[in-house]
């Protein structure tokens, strides 16, 4: 059934339409067609949030303000019931614990993926509350919303473009005046603006006292108070939302001026831009960027403005040029007022117990032993509690071969060899990681929580420094952790291309997830109760070659000016055991994915190469492959087997367990029982030596090249670490053999 033509201002959430015509002028119509939306277009209304109606049009979203809007008339023709959905952004600076609210109300609803053409993470999740379902985007950490830097953009257009319904602002309670500085920026962009007062029992332990009815007075706004750890106010936060979003909340957000004595400049700015500002921005912002030098603002008001309007413009600004310390001295003038009406302070001159913990932490001369000493316990936790675990999930293992293989009695000689050897003594001894890795995970997460990750940054700034780079690009190598592949995407951030190259040079010697794993699993079956002792061994060689390895390239090839960088180190404060659990699930859920992907189709490969032809691994094509690269391994003290395994790594490191466990037919025995008869000490500290250091994988090296742009680089790269690995591998044996591991 078709209706007569309406505006579409007053058209419902959910109903659809054809527009009919567009009134208001050329220059509407004009706007209106360069984004698609012309006669005879499908619209639906998504969204009608403030003054602004969110609508879908040949499959492009956008956001018009109530004016333009009620100039396109629109023949409804149905409407499309169903539940209220709000787009809602959490936004804050990093460590004010936005990804705690986050958690709570996404659970285990939530993915991760990159933002669109971005290498920064983006966080979703679904969140219902009734007939409410809330799309919740956690938005990366940020100090302001100028786009200095990628995570800024990200904010910022997504508060732009995406129009949420609700933007939840998270502060830290304990440093509001601070926290409060990205409001002063985000308030102008005009979407309605919920503050969650967060670290509220951190604050009080301060003796800082937060009046939240008085800061709410003074800001116009909504003001809500939370501890997040303790789940504390998230309910009230998610009924604010839904009732703002309805209209239902008095919002009249009291905005940051400029300083007085530029207060005509911003006037006259004002006036010359009006008129002329894309539908998606407010004048006042764009007036406001202007006076910042935000570069993508001028570059972009500069293809929309007449010539010689942007003479005009362009002239004010230089004739102002302190036309930035007007601004960021009026949001100064603005938070102290804010805060003058709500904080109270009853302690003062206090030493807090983070300064004191922090006074030794990040000592020059304590920073880094204390680090490596962490490093240790994480590994003897890592070995105390996880291997015990891991030795029964190898008899489980070990069990289920036993029980598998008389079932297949009746088939044929190779789907039993293909099962018990290939799928459970390839891809099943990868999978007995889990333990050891829940701990590692368990341990990295804590630390990250507790905020001790920020002090290892820091204390390894001076370290970068040495290497011949500056502490920004700790930041990306220390994703490599987890894994190399964001670690060298990441990499983007280093604005300087020398130390970013340099940066992506040596990120691969940061040792993963895969790495870590194959470590703990070979040490622990290998070492017994030194297992992890040699782990931080080993891991302390990676970190030693790493910077000299640096030093090296740097002085010889990368010679730079070095970059300041500056950092914040937050409060140390209790963990939150949910926040703790997501990272752990997520993390091991990763792993499981892949072992049930790619490390079951090497294992099944590996197995077929190592039987075809004549069923033995000696006449096998993994044979000949092997005999063919065996006497590479001798100076190394590795048999052709091992160096197989390592060769699979290339594909993913947990691929050299699998070959491993299938190259010495393990079946119901397991690895962790065979590997002491078939491997000397010596041999399996150079052979965990040697995969550390060792070309990463398949994965890695594709975004190696992908970032690095050059094969000059890229290949030099891996010539390096091919040669670094074995030089190192061979040292490593030798002085095991000196040591009595033979």
């Amino acid at each position: 059934m078709d209706y007569e033509a309406v505006p579409i201002v007053t058209m419902r959430e959910g109903e659809e339409g054809i527009v009919d015509s567009v009134s208001g002028g050329e220059r509407l119509a004009s706007r209106l067609a360069s984004m698609g939306l012309l006669p005879g277009i499908k619209v639906k209304v998504l969204r009608k949030t403030g003054g602004s109606v969110i609508l879908l049009a040949s499959d492009t979203r956008m956001a018009l303000g109530r004016g333009e809007a009620s100039n396109i008339s629109v023949k409804r023709t149905e409407t499309v019931p169903g539940v209220r959905k709000l787009l809602v952004g959490l936004a804050g600076q990093p460590n004010v614990g936005k990804s705690t609210v986050f958690n709570i109300l996404t659970g285990l609803s939530q993915h991760v993926g990159n933002w669109p053409g971005k290498t920064v993470e983006k966080k979703e999740g679904v969140h219902l509350a009734g007939d409410v379902e809330m799309h919740l985007v956690d938005l990366p950490g940020t100090y302001s919303l100028t786009a200095f830097s990628e995570e800024e953009r990200v904010a910022r257009d997504f508060v732009i473009h995406e129009h949420p319904d609700v933007v939840v602002l998270v502060v830290n309670g304990a440093a509001l005046e601070r926290s409060l500085y990205v409001l002063a920026e985000l308030l102008l962009l005009d979407p309605p603006v919920i503050l969650a007062v967060n670290m509220m029992d951190v604050a009080e332990n301060q003796g800082i006292h937060i009046d939240v009815e008085a800061l709410e007075r003074a800001l116009g706004i909504p003001v809500i108070s939370l501890v997040a750890t303790k789940n504390k106010g998230v309910k009230e936060l998610r009924s604010m939302v839904i009732t703002l979003a309805e209209g239902e909340l008095e919002y009249l957000p009291h905005l940051p001026a400029v300083s007085a004595d530029h207060a005509v400049i911003y006037s006259k700015l004002l006036e010359l831009v009006k008129g002329y500002v894309p539908p998606l921005y407010t004048p006042r912002w764009m007036a406001t960027k202007l006076m910042e030098g935000d570069s993508e603002v001028g570059d972009m008001l500069k293809q929309i403005v007449p010539e010689s309007l942007w003479n005009e413009i362009k002239g004010l600004l230089i004739k102002h040029e302190d036309a930035l310390r007007a601004v960021v001295g009026g949001r100064y003038d603005w938070l102290e007022d804010v805060t003058r009406a709500a904080v109270s302070r009853f302690k003062r001159g206090q030493v807090l117990m983070t300064d004191r913990i922090d006074h030794v932490l990040t000592q020059p001369l304590f920073g880094i032993p204390i680090l490596l000493a962490i490093l240790a316990l994480v590994f003897l936790l890592t070995y105390e509690i996880g291997f015990p675990v891991q030795d029964q999930m190898e008899k489980l293992m070990t069990f289920f071969a036993a029980r598998v293989e008389p079932l297949l009695s009746g088939a044929p000689g190779w789907v039993s060899g293909l099962l018990v050897n290939g799928v459970i003594g390839g891809a099943g001894s990868v999978l007995t990681f889990l333990p050891i890795l829940l701990i590692f995970f368990a341990c990295l997460s804590f630390l990250e929580d507790v905020g001790y990750m920020a002090r290892a940054a820091f204390v390894m700034d001076r370290f970068m420094h040495i290497v011949g780079l500056h502490g920004k690009s700790f930041l990306p190598m220390c994703l490599g952790f987890g894994c190399n592949v964001p670690s060298i995407m990441g990499a983007r951030i280093v604005e300087s291309r020398k130390a970013r190259l340099l940066t992506i040079f040596l990120t691969p010697f940061v040792p993963c997830t895969a790495r870590l794993g194959v470590l703990t699993f070979v040490s622990g079956a290998m070492f017994g109760r030194q297992a992890y002792l040699i782990a931080w061994l080993v891991v302390s060689i990676n970190i030693v070659v790493l910077g000299v390895s640096g030093m090296v390239i740097s002085r010889l090839f990368l010679k730079g000016e070095p970059t300041p960088f500056i950092m914040e180190l937050p409060l140390y404060h209790k963990p939150d055991a949910r926040t703790i659990g997501v990272v752990i699930w997520h993390r091991m859920l990763a792993f499981v994915k892949k072992a049930g992907t790619v490390i079951l189709l090497v294992s099944v490969v590996i197995w077929v190469l190592s039987n075809v032809p004549g069923g033995t691994i000696q006449t096998s094509v993994l044979g000949h492959l092997g005999k063919v690269i065996e006497p590479v391994g001798r100076p190394l003290g590795l048999t052709w087997q091992e160096m197989v395994a390592l060769v699979s790594s290339l594909m993913a490191k947990e691929n050299s367990i699998a070959t491993l466990g299938v190259l010495y037919g393990v079946g119901r025995e397991g690895l962790q029982g065979v590997l002491p008869r078939v491997m000397s000490h010596a041999s399996a500290f150079t052979f965990i030596v040697v995969l550390m250091l060792f070309i990463p994988c398949a994965a890695t090296v594709a975004v190696m090249k992908q970032e690095m742009g050059s094969w000059k680089w890229f290949l030099g790269s891996l010539l390096f670490m091919l040669l670094v690995s074995y030089v190192v591998g061979i040292m490593a044996f030798r002085v095991a053999l000196l040591a009595g591991y033979g």
